[in-house]
């Protein structure tokens, strides 16, 4: 199912309708500020599982980040970090940066694992942020992409559907992406380390 919804205005109805298909384990297809991804409700283990097996990876092994609606639920699946981090990161989201935290405990039961870190991602984006706001909780997600050696991201929704209609539940049409991920940060020690050089403004870290 393809569903177009206006990136600025989202339609309260549509995003009802994909709400009802996260919360029955469906996955979707949505866009952020940087490429579209993959995401599921991070509470259906099946969801998680279903994700895992669409990437033709193990649960276990899976790098996929936690989306959320503001840095207020951060705390739920993160050891505390130091107030400078707090404010980096404050200062950079909603925006286009993956940063990865040291996890609690709540993280190895969703990915039945000892998973230390987690990626953490607020992206600015109304669409995206209006379903997990909706939703009432993060999503678990992942960046779709061509298999290929250069990773190119595919940037058209409708040509996503094409490719993936018979795989995730909904592809959300919120216009063209980005062929550029995020800016990855690793917070897990003493001081931020870029692991990637993506979209997001580095004067912000």
């Amino acid at each position: 199912m393809l569903i177009q919804i206006h990136p600025d205005n989202p339609d309260k109805r549509k995003i009802d309708q994909v709400i009802s298909i996260l919360r029955k384990g469906g996955i979707i297809i949505y866009p952020t500020d940087t490429v579209y991804s993959m995401g599921c409700d991070l509470t259906n283990k099946r969801a998680v599982e279903r994700m895992a097996q669409i990437k033709g990876i193990k649960i276990e092994k899976a790098n996929f980040s936690l989306v959320c609606y503001d840095l207020s639920s951060i705390s739920d699946y993160t050891v505390q970090f130091s107030n400078p981090i707090y404010k980096m990161m404050n200062r950079a989201l909603p925006g286009p940066f993956t940063f990865i935290l040291n996890a609690n405990t709540n993280i190895p039961k969703l990915f039945k694992s000892n998973k230390k870190t987690i990626g953490i991602r607020v992206p600015d984006n109304n669409i995206a942020r209006t379903i997990i706001q909706e939703l009432g909780n993060p999503l678990i997600s992942t960046s779709v992409h061509d298999e290929d050696e250069i990773l190119e991201y595919i940037t058209d929704p409708e040509l996503i559907h094409e490719k993936y209609e018979n795989v995730v539940d909904v592809v959300i049409d919120g216009g063209y992406g980005k062929n550029e991920a995020s800016t990855i940060v690793d917070c897990t020690g003493e001081e931020p380390i870029i692991i990637r050089e993506g979209i997001g403004d580095l004067s912000l870290i």
